[in-house]
């Protein structure tokens, strides 16, 4: 009788499908995974402790780098916590402004996950067609506030700026255009024999185990859950849209994949509607101690500019409090717990990032499948080791 033993091998930190610096450990029977532990990390930056030392308003470009492909819903999440904890409600102009820049941000999240996922199973075309219609996006990042990547274009209280002019034009130009494009990406995948192939029965995930593990997103969607904070929590005015909320009904990687390509439509309409109805008006609070005035209407002279800055850093006092406030980012339920002792830094800061929750499903979806799978089941999850490590 033949004896036999497992393999152990190591899938990363140095490996392009693992999307970021993530080690697994897989203990192999043949090409059988029989075990999958991840490892993680390698990206900690500690944005979490540094957050506890800079003021409230120094947080924005920390949290900008966590999902480093999803900076404006980064923004966006945090500002609406410590406006949770302050209870103040931004102009209705800026909601639509952050719902217009959240959506545009999903949608060029979602391409670059379609692109690099299409990629790690074998299709190089779709990566080229993902990007081409990303980058339109991140121009109109950079028109709104000359980034592309890292934006910090929320503030507390409201917006850097104004739109720019020219901006809604251009944005609704895409709009218009981009479903012809998802469907140009669908001719090239969703009939595709060898991605069928590769993704579906692949990676499943029961509608109990995707409850239980607490993930969100694509991933609990995938697996028929019909959670979505932008319905069941609405904030920014998501209220204010019509959308609609795909659901998969195998929980596998087909599933997920199919979602994605429904929610850029949806978002989409989305930005199209917040375009039409983009109510005039201001787009920050008035309050001093909280947001600077233009300075056209007030600084006469630098000293006047300086002082004001140390009323909004120094005098900037939210009360004694604790709050947590989540959004739906592109990869799920990203939230921020603040406890507040009154000064003008967070005591605590905790962030809950999707991409960390959703990893634990991956030993779920892998274990008894072909170590072919492993990369298939990594890219349906569609992680970024920046958020999941912070």
């Amino acid at each position: 009788m033949t004896k036999t033993e497992n393999l152990t091998i190591n899938m990363g930190p140095q490996h392009p499908s693992t999307h970021g610096v993530l080690q697994l450990v897989l203990e192999l029977d043949g090409e059988i995974v029989v075990k999958a532990t991840p490892h993680i990390g390698y990206l900690h930056r500690g944005v979490e402790k540094l957050s506890e030392n800079k003021t409230y308003h120094q947080c924005i470009t920390l949290v900008d780098r966590l999902d480093y492909l999803a900076g404006m819903s980064n923004n966006l999440a945090y500002v609406l916590a410590v406006e949770k904890l302050l209870g103040i409600e931004v102009p209705k102009r800026t909601q639509y402004i952050r719902v217009i820049m959240a959506e545009l941000q999903r949608i060029a999240s979602h391409l670059l996950w379609l692109g690099t996922h299409g990629h790690d199973i074998g299709a190089m075309a779709p990566f080229f067609y993902a990007f081409r219609e990303r980058d339109e996006i991140l121009f109109l990042f950079e028109m709104v506030c000359g980034a592309r990547l890292t934006p910090s274009y929320l503030r507390i209280g409201g917006l850097a700026y104004d739109l720019p002019e020219g901006f809604e034009e251009k944005a609704m130009e895409f709009v218009n255009i981009f479903p012809s494009k998802v469907a140009e990406y669908e001719t090239l995948l969703t009939k595709n024999k060898i991605w069928i192939g590769r993704t579906k029965g692949v990676g499943v995930l029961s509608k109990e185990e995707a409850i239980n593990l607490g993930v969100s997103g694509p991933v609990i969607r995938g697996s028929d859950v019909y959670w979505d904070i932008r319905k069941a929590m609405p904030y920014s005015g998501y209220k204010d849209f019509d959308f609609v909320v795909p659901t998969g009904k195998n929980g596998d990687c087909y599933d997920r994949y199919v979602i994605r390509m429904e929610e850029m439509r949806q978002s989409a309409g989305i930005v199209r509607q917040a375009l039409e109805n983009l109510p005039k008006g201001e787009i920050n609070v008035y309050d001093p101690k909280v947001v600077l005035p233009p300075k056209e209407d007030v600084y006469t002279n630098i000293s006047d500019l300086i002082h004001h800055f140390k009323i909004v850093t120094e005098g900037f006092n939210p009360p004694v409090g604790e709050v947590y406030s989540s959004i739906e980012s592109p990869k799920g339920e990203l939230g921020f717990y603040i406890v507040s002792d009154g000064t003008n830094k967070p005591y605590r800061l905790r962030i809950r990032p999707p991409s960390f929750i959703n990893l634990e499903a991956l030993p779920k979806m892998v274990e008894g499948r072909l170590i072919a799978d492993v990369i298939a089941v990594i890219g349906s999850i569609d992680i970024v080791l920046g958020e999941v490590d912070r």
